[in-house]
This record gives C-alpha cells, structure tokens and sequence, in this order.
C-alpha cells in the first residue's frame, strides 16, 4: 500500500492506490508491456534475478510489469501482504490448492460452490487420490467433524454461488485455526468493497476478477492474496513448506504457488486484461453500490410476485444467512447476484426467450443483467440426483442484476413472467 493512501477510504483507494504517474511519464494507467521477454544489461543481472537476489522481470510466463501493478494494487485494496494474478479465477483456485496439498492429503470445504470448483475439487483431485470433503458452509459442527489428520485446508465462498449462502468468516476461520489449517475464500461475488475476508481471521483471499473487479465483461483472470498471517511452519500439516518460508517468510504460500505451479503450468494473464482489470476498478465502489442496490429491489419484486416459486437472496429478511450478511457486510449491501424458481425447466425457457433487456450468457458481474439456467447449461452434465443433492434444481434461474435502471429491469421480468 502506498502510504500516501493508507488513510484514504475505500472508495479513494480504489481509484489511486498503486497508480504512479510520476513513473510513467504521466501517464494514469501503467504501460502495456506486451514483451515475452526483458533485456538484462548483464550476465550476472539475469543469474542473480534467476536466483531470487534481485527482483527483475525475466520472461511473461514468470512476471510482467503490467500485471504487478494490478498485484500491488489488489493486495492493498484486501489489505493483504502480497498477490499473484492469473489468466482465470479457475488457474488461482487451481494453483492454490495444488500448493497446499500432495497426494494422499484432504479438504473440506463449501457444499455449495461454483460449477468448475465442485468439478475439480470431486472428480479432478479424486485422479490425484486428493479427498474433498463437503459440508454445508452454515454448520460449523459439520466442518469440524469432517477434519482428519490428513486435512490442509478450509474452503468456503463469501457468498456461494448460485446457492447464496453467507457462512460466519469469522467463526469459520477461528475453526480452521484451531486445528492448525488455514481458511482460503473465494470472495469473487462480494469484492473488497463488500468484504476484506482477511479482516475477518481468513488466511488466502481468491478472486476471478472477470466478474466484478473487472466489471464489464471483457476480460478474464483470477487472483490469489496472502494475508501474510499463517504459520506454515507452526503447524505439523505442512513440513514441505521449509524452503519457501525460508526463502519468503510471511508470503511463502505465494512464493510456492508461483514457484510450483504457476509459471510451470503456464497460467499467465495477458497484461491487456490487466489494464482492463485497472480500469474496470476505478468504478467498483460505484458500481457494487448500483448492483447491490439494484439486486435488493428485483428480490423484493420477485418476492412478491405469484409465480415466482421460491427466491434465494441473503437482503431478504427470511434468508437463512440475513443476519450473518447483515454483521459481515456491515449494512452496504448483500451481493448483485440471486436466485429464484419457476415452475418447471420448461417455463424457465419460456422466460428466458421472452427477455427483451435481459442478456443470456454464462457469465455474472457484468454491468448489464444476465440470466442462466444453470441445470440446462453449466450443470447439463451433471447426473440428476448429483445436481439435486448441490441444489441446481430444474427450476432454478440465476439473474446477475446490473446497473440499468432498475425500472427498466424489473419492466423486462414483469413482461416475461406475464407471457408464462
């Protein structure tokens, strides 16, 4: 963090941290360094940044100066120690986990989870004779009793995706301490604006910055953060930390997922979505505000309308997880995405091809309002029973509401709901 900034509030720092004009000959946003390579004036330059002595760019597998700066800054907007970016949220979750875990070992995490995270966590790693364990994010006992001696690490999301839930950070992170494992999160659907999961006892904050962060649906990444706060070495799970604590100290984690499995499975981001990642930042206070805002008053519509069968939305009062989002989020909002049932899949087609505003794509975060069915698309290949058991029911639709006038969004249902 710049320390020009670090009384300046969120929605400041969000604009100005890590923008350094005066190295950029003016310029506002950093250069595009669309380079594969750097030149090193010397023969002992390049050896000693190889060896880790000095800090220079090599080859864009490795680093790039583009995508430091977009490091730097969203370490400092989470208040973290230190971060890698990736070519897609995926590469971060992937790349993290690899780090943290061998063959043999375990995890437990969120029931409810992402389509791609739940494929790789069940049905990648099980090849690797890796053990995920599910439970559901609201029940502590649960999580607990699924840890064994062979468990790394806890996994939750801040708010899961579709299924909503908020699970208790700070509950969930003094569970995780106490045995000794430190607590990833996804917080791809609050931000930092929403919630610094490191504030609330998290070790390893994930991001895929193509939704919010980016926020315009034109570029794809993903970004890993350390806090910077777990022992690696105080706890017996980890004994092949040795080397990167020594080598790192506070950012070991970083220093082996990069190490390891970043640069040699090729994961690297193209600066340009960086850049874009930079520029769709300038507007996050602003636009999580208008999302959030927004997504509150399309939930109370749906709510309220007769055939809508059922909607998930933790701004809503008789949302399970309500008073949890309430203490976690401090009252800003409760996320930009929901979920609600119709009667059956085919009237979810129906609705979906009566949308006029509305766009369907697989995709959330966007400025503009986005629909999926997710049992028809993402899940399609997901037995039923299997889709049942995750809650990716065949009535369910999810709605990513954007920042259009929420006049004109609710309008658009309004229409496609009446032609059912």
């Amino acid at each position: 963090m710049n320390e020009r900034n670090a009384e300046l509030k969120f929605e400041t720092r969000v604009v100005h941290e890590c923008i350094l004009p005066e190295d950029w000959d003016g310029a506002t946003l950093p250069p595009i360094c669309q380079s594969a390579s750097h030149r090193h004036r010397s023969a002992e330059s390049l050896s000693d940044t190889f060896a880790g002595k000095q800090k220079e760019h090599i080859y864009m597998r490795l680093t790039n100066p583009t995508n430091s700066v977009l490091e730097k800054k969203l370490a400092a907007l989470e208040n973290g120690r230190g971060a890698v970016f990736m070519s897609s949220g995926m590469a971060a979750i992937t790349n993290t986990c690899m780090a943290l875990l061998r063959a043999g070992d375990e995890f437990v995490a969120s029931r409810s989870l992402f389509m791609s995270t739940y494929l790789l966590f069940k049905r990648v790693f099980a090849k690797y004779d890796i053990r995920c364990q599910l439970v559901d994010p609201l029940d502590l006992a649960a999580m607990e009793a699924a840890i064994t001696d062979r468990t790394r690490f806890l996994y939750l999301e801040t708010i899961t995706n579709p299924g909503m839930e908020v699970p208790n950070l700070r509950a969930a992170a003094d569970l995780a301490h106490r045995h000794g494992l430190p607590l990833v999160v996804d917080s791809t659907l609050a931000t930092p604006w929403l919630c610094r999961p490191l504030e609330h006892g998290a070790d390893v904050v994930i991001h895929s910055t193509t939704k919010y962060l980016s926020g315009h649906g034109n570029a794809v990444g993903g970004v890993v953060i350390d806090g910077g706060t777990f022992d690696w070495l105080g706890s017996d799970r980890f004994p092949d930390f040795a080397p990167f604590v020594e080598r790192k100290g506070e950012l070991a984690l970083l220093d082996k997922i990069w190490r390891e499995h970043h640069i040699n499975f090729g994961t690297t981001a193209a600066p340009l979505h960086a850049y874009l990642t930079m520029i769709g930042l300038d507007t996050l206070a602003l636009r999580m505000e208008r999302h959030m805002a927004n997504t509150l008053e399309v939930a109370r519509y749906l709510q309220s309308h007769p055939k809508v069968n059922w909607i998930r939305y933790p701004g809503l009062p008789d949302h399970p997880s309500h008073a949890t989002a309430q203490e976690l989020f401090k009252g800003k909002g409760y996320g930009g995405l929901l979920a609600f049932g119709l009667k059956d899949q085919e009237t979810c087609f129906r609705f979906i091809n009566s949308l006029k505003l509305v766009y369907h794509l697989a995709n959330l975060g966007d400025c503009k309002t986005l629909v999926i069915h997710p049992a028809s698309s993402q899940y399609i290949s997901f037995p039923d029973q299997e889709r049942e058991e995750i809650g990716i029911s065949s009535d369910l639709l999810r709605l990513s509401v954007g920042i259009e006038d929420v006049d004109d969004i609710i309008a658009d249902l309004e229409q496609a709901l009446a032609s059912l």
